[in-house]
Order: structure tokens, then sequence, then C-alpha cells
């Protein structure tokens, strides 16, 4: 190799393509911005709930049996005389420090297995077949095989949700590694001498760590429908502790009583899905750019 394709190469290896970080754009334009403002209105709706509602979630008012929207319980109560509104606005505290602590905590196992596979011939195969066996089953199906071993709760929900995102974050980190590693620019850093550790840290993770915002924001918007299905079913947050789910269950024998009873838990599960989706779908574009 001549002087000047010596130069080249180190000229290319330090000079990697530039990394585009359009994430504050798509959020402020478009999709993104209403996908953000649908979950910010809700998450503060939960934040705030104390100067929303002067009702405990728990309480059992005398007399407010199945009692209508009004002035005083603006979603009516529930069949244990409980203000739907507080146990809806407590609802959604639950929910998102679940799939706040859940999702991010199984992109971060999730994308160091996929890290690590793409080390190593032996490692990679231990990790994609323990990725083929959690994929083998649903997220449902997941959540009650995990319940009757560790019984239902808070701890058991976000147990499914870490273990139902590794495998989505291990193969996605993985296969983005390998398509960087045979970029030019990781090629030239080779041919110059640079370590592997130094070309892992400065070339290869940080693009192939891209794709995460746009996936993570889909799990979030899974994590509201699996935290809800668990709950719905009798396994996720346990009573008397409010859940989307569970007051949505508990209103199906009241709807013709008070069809109020439900409103409230659906339209926030159906708002959170709706932004993160918003919020997935803007980042997706903003990539493609």
């Amino acid at each position: 190799m001549s002087v000047a394709d010596i130069d080249g190469a180190v000229a290319t290896a330090l000079e990697a393509p530039p990394r585009r970080h359009p994430v504050r754009s798509a959020l402020l334009h478009g999709q993104g911005l209403a996908g953000v403002i649908i979950v910010v209105v809700i998450a503060a709706l939960g934040l705030l709930a104390p100067l929303l509602t002067s009702y405990e979630p728990t309480a059992q008012i005398p007399g407010a049996n199945l009692l209508p929207p009004s002035a005083e319980h603006w979603l009516g109560t529930d069949h244990l005389n409980r203000d739907l509104l507080s146990r809806t606005l407590a609802a959604i505290r639950i929910n998102l420090v679940i799939i706040l602590t859940a999702v991010p905590l199984g992109a971060a196992i999730g994308a160091l297995s996929g890290l690590l596979s793409s080390l190593h011939p032996a490692a990679d195969v231990v990790a994609q077949r323990a990725f083929d066996v959690i994929l083998a089953f649903p997220a449902l199906i997941l959540a009650i095989m995990l319940a009757a071993i560790t019984g239902p709760g808070v701890s058991t929900v976000i147990l499914v949700i870490v273990a139902a995102e590794i495998p989505i974050f291990g193969r996605l980190i993985r296969t983005s590694i390998l398509k960087v590693r045979e970029q030019p620019y990781v090629e030239a850093a080779q041919v110059i001498g640079a370590s592997n550790w130094w070309i892992l840290r400065k070339h290869v993770f940080p693009n192939a760590a891209e794709p995460l915002g746009v996936q993570i924001a889909l799990s979030m918007s899974v994590a509201v429908f699996v935290e809800s299905a668990m709950s719905f079913i009798g396994i996720g947050v346990r009573p008397p502790e409010p859940s989307l789910g569970s007051i949505i269950s508990e209103s199906i024998p009241y709807l013709d009583v008070n069809a109020a009873f439900a409103v409230g838990p659906l339209f926030v599960v159906a708002g959170l899905v709706l932004g993160f989706l918003l919020i997935a779908q803007a980042l997706g574009r903003a990539r493609r750019v």
C-alpha cells in the first residue's frame, strides 16, 4: 500500500460519515409533535392528579354507587363507590412507572446481548437460540406463564415486558452492528491498526444505535397494551390499586348503568398507544431523510 493510500485510509477512518440527529425536528413538527403533545398531556394528568380530584383512588364514598358523570364526579363512580376520575388518573401514574422502567431496562439488556452476540460466533449462537425461545411465546402467553410462577403484581408486569423486549432489541442491535462493520470507514480504521474496542466505541456502536429511538417508542406503545391486558385478565396490578386494564374489566357488567365507567381508561390507553406510535413514525421518517 502506498503512502497516499495509507493517508486516505487514515482520513476516511477519522472522518466517518457524520451521523444526522434530526430528533428535535421530528418531535417538534407534524406527527412527532402530535404524539409528544398526547403523551405529555396524559402524563401531566397523572402527575397532577392530587390537584384535579379531591378523592383518594381507593376511598369508598358513602352513597355513591355507580353514579353517572357529574360536576362532583367527572367520570362517575364505580360499583364499590370509588371516584372513577381519581382511579383513572392514579392508573396513569402506575402505567407510566411500569413502561418507563421496563422498556429502557429491556432495551439495555437486549442491546448488550446483541452487542456481545456480534463479537463471537459462539455467543451469537447462544443468544439467537435464547431469543428464539422467548419469541416463540406471544406476550400474553408469556405473561400467564410468568404470573403462574411469580404471582400477579407490578413486578410481574415489568418482568414480562423486559423479557418480551430483550430479543427485539438484541436482534436490532446485532443486525445494525453487522451492517455498520462492513462500511468503508470501519475497514479503513482496521487498515491503520485501530483496536477493535476503539472501532466499536467510535464508529460501530454509535451508528448501530440510531434505530433504538424508533424501537423504544414502538415498545412503549406495546408495553401500554401489555400492562392493560395483563390487568384486564387479572394477572397484572393487584386490586385495590387501580390499573387501566382492571378498571375496564370491572366496568363490563355495569356499562348499562354507567357507560362512562370504561370511558376514561379506554381513552387513556388509546391515547398513549397512539401518541407513542406517532412518535415512532416521526422518528422513523427522520432516519430515512
